[in-house]
């Protein structure tokens, strides 16, 4: 069955605020070479949807130079293909109020574009969860079980489900969801957190979008899956999709940190992501030169990209395109973004530095695994 693409760009951008202060959720760097929407985007293309528009509503500069044209990921197509969706700010959507980055409000302000989608299924989807799926087979199940919608979910021990942020849902005897929890309480019944990733029939959302502007509904959580499940219960339909792959949710600036160095320490990790058959995770092509290191140099245990010059020490470290590491530098446990400059003898130690900073020579900053020491974009230290 043809499905469409609709992922959320700027819904939970204020959980990673020293990220996405200029630029969304989606387009926030990771693993040296990728960004958040890489992700979903390969996820959909690897699963012939073909037909994917991205909802925006600030900050996108950065994703739509990223994104381009879709050719990177076979999207540059005359039929379909990929489609950046700026806020349509109307009475219906907004009201008087600015665009919101919910993702029922989300919707409600590109009515206009899901009206005129032909395929009969359609899978939502939030950007900032890390992971590599196949969503043909998420398709499949939620047609084989005639639900309204499915849902991606991950089983969580009780205590994991206590400390998560996200929503937790229980299945009843049907086989379906019976309970939606928003701070899960311990209970000995199986949790199953979301991923943010729902499909359901074209037209089902499309009639919770009419009867979202005529009862000025605002939360998709709230207003469309805990309503059904007060109301209806499990007669509701609304399932799970047992997602049991690695992922990574990336919900605070120490998670970014955290996930961010799984990919250096645990292979499976990085297997688990980038070495799935037939699944590649695709990106923007750069076509940089070569990493230049130098003899003084020394490198232990650390990702780096194309394009930097390396004349320092850099251990258990991720290093982005474009990164210049001077004479005397050593870089312990960071995450250096693109086009960063180091100058000599300066240390770093448990440090995230944006794009295009600039840190002089002589500087030591450290931070800890718990709390680590953030550079903004452009900053000059």
């Amino acid at each position: 069955m043809a499905a469409s693409g609709i992922i959320f760009s700027n819904v939970h951008d204020e959980k990673l605020p020293e990220l996405t202060d200029r630029r969304t959720i989606a387009s926030v760097p990771y693993g040296c070479r990728y960004r958040f929407i890489d992700f979903v985007l390969s996820n959909m293309t690897n699963s012939n949807i073909n037909n994917i528009s991205v909802i925006t509503t600030n900050n996108y500069l950065s994703l739509m130079d990223h994104i381009g044209s879709g050719k990177d990921w076979d999207l540059a197509r005359s039929n379909g293909g990929i489609k950046l969706l700026p806020p349509n700010v109307t009475p219906q959507a907004y009201g008087t109020r600015s665009p919101s980055v919910s993702r029922l409000e989300s919707l409600k302000g590109v009515n206009y574009y899901i009206a005129g989608i032909q395929d009969e299924y359609v899978i939502l989807a939030d950007s900032d969860v890390i992971c590599n799926i196949d969503l043909s087979e998420l398709l499949d199940a939620h047609i084989e079980r005639d639900a309204r919608m499915t849902i991606v979910a991950h089983r969580l021990s009780p205590e994991k489900a206590v400390s998560s942020s996200g929503h937790m849902f229980h299945e009843g005897e049907s086989g379906f969801v019976s309970e939606l929890a928003v701070d899960p309480y311990e209970s000995d019944e199986p949790c199953y957190e979301s991923l943010g990733m729902v499909v359901m029939r074209t037209s089902t959302l499309r009639r919770m979008i009419a009867e979202s502007i005529s009862h000025n509904y605002t939360s998709f959580t709230r207003d469309i899956v805990a309503r059904t499940l007060r109301e209806h219960g499990e007669s509701g339909r609304i399932a799970l999709y047992h997602f049991d792959g690695y992922y990574a949710m990336i919900d605070s600036i120490e998670a970014y940190y955290r996930h961010s160095m799984d990919l250096i320490t645990d292979e499976r990790v990085r297997r688990a992501l980038f070495a799935v058959k037939k699944r590649p995770i695709l990106t923007k092509v750069r076509n940089s030169p070569p990493t230049y290191y130098s003899p003084s140099s020394s490198v232990r245990n650390t990702l780096i990209a194309d394009g930097c010059v390396i004349e320092g020490e850099v251990e258990n470290s991720i290093i982005f395109r474009g990164v210049h590491v001077g004479r005397g530098c050593r870089i312990r446990n960071s995450i250096i973004m693109n086009n960063t400059v180091c100058g000599e003898n300066v240390s770093l130690t448990s440090v995230i530095s944006d794009k295009y900073a600039t840190i002089r020579s002589d500087i030591t900053l450290a931070g800890a695994e718990t709390r680590p020491f953030y550079i903004p974009k452009n900053k000059i230290i």
